[in-house]
């Protein structure tokens, strides 16, 4: 029987890895927990870790293996406190290289106030002449996913295909997402929550933020895939982090065609003239170091 699981975080890493798992879940099992903001502050803005999207777990799931596939499905993100940050000025790298130097503040915090009751975050520094300058809250999660290959741990700043810091706003309530499984137990993490962010995530910050989550697991056995994959109730997506660009977009974009051809039973003459006519690109993370490219495909094409 599935179970529910309250889980009060203690201690974090800076790394997705082959760490002691902080709880054993099952398939079906639901864990209610929270994360700390990126630069390692909890709900009441004490720093209880080193900054770099500190993440929560991880969480051991029975029956995991490598080759199979993890589904998490994201039931609740929301902030956990009144305020928030991001960047002042855009990321360079974002830029032409003559126009850097006309960078405002880069590298410096705006301060955001997170209206919990509205569903509003208010820019409160720097003054921008649009004032009040208020957005709508979109929360969402930045850096999560299972432990790399090879006793690997990697830093929460940067993806790959365990998945990391994407930075992808799309991960919202309601959005499942499929890692290849490559220890035993998965070893899920999640951290690098986001009040609200564009896409790309181009002023080197979210508006970074703790909150708690709510997910459920699941386990597809033997499922094939070699990039994180997701859905929502409109669209499959695929997700592809690596440097240079072209290359994201490359992974993502073929993990799409495998993932049509075999859980879809596609041919590939449809496959390739599907998604020509309508594939859909979105940025996910460009200032970290490695990019994120997630490849669309709108449900209602597929058969």
């Amino acid at each position: 029987m599935a179970k529910t699981h309250h889980f009060v975080p203690e201690r974090y890493h800076l790394t997705l890895g082959s760490h002691e798992p902080v709880l054993v879940i099952a398939p079906g099992d639901t864990v209610l927990t929270s994360t700390v903001d990126a630069s390692g502050c909890d709900s009441t803005g004490e720093k209880v870790v080193g900054h770099g999207n500190a993440q929560t777990g991880p969480f051991y799931i029975q029956g995991a293996e490598p080759g199979d596939i993890l589904s998490v499905k994201f039931e609740r993100i929301w902030p956990n406190r009144t305020y928030g940050y991001s960047g002042c000025g855009l990321s360079s790298n974002v830029v032409e290289p003559a126009y850097v130097r006309e960078i405002p503040g880069e590298g410096d915090r705006s301060i955001w106030n997170i209206d919990l009751k509205e569903g509003t975050a208010t820019l409160q520094r720097p003054k921008v002449k649009i004032d009040p300058f208020v957005i709508a809250l979109n929360p969402m999660m930045g850096s999560f996913g299972v432990a790399p290959a090879g006793g690997q741990a990697i830093s929460a700043r940067t993806g790959g295909n365990y998945g990391g810091n994407m930075d992808y706003r799309g991960v919202v309530p309601g959005t499942t997402i499929y890692f290849p499984v490559f220890v035993k137990g998965a070893l899920f993490h999640v951290g690098d929550g986001h009040a609200a962010q564009g896409d790309g995530e181009i002023l080197g910050r979210g508006i970074e933020v703790s909150v708690d989550v709510t997910f459920s697991v699941d386990l597809i056995k033997n499922g094939g895939a070699l990039w994180p994959r997701g859905e929502n109730e409109k669209e499959i997506f695929t997700i592809g982090n690596v440097r240079p660009l072209h290359q994201a977009l490359q992974h993502a974009t073929t993990e799409m065609l495998r993932w049509l051809q075999k859980d879809f039973q596609m041919d590939a003459p449809t496959a390739h003239m599907l998604l020509g006519q309508y594939v859909r690109y979105q940025i996910g993370n460009v200032f970290n170091p490695a990019y994120t490219v997630v490849c669309k495909l709108e449900k209602k094409y597929l058969p």
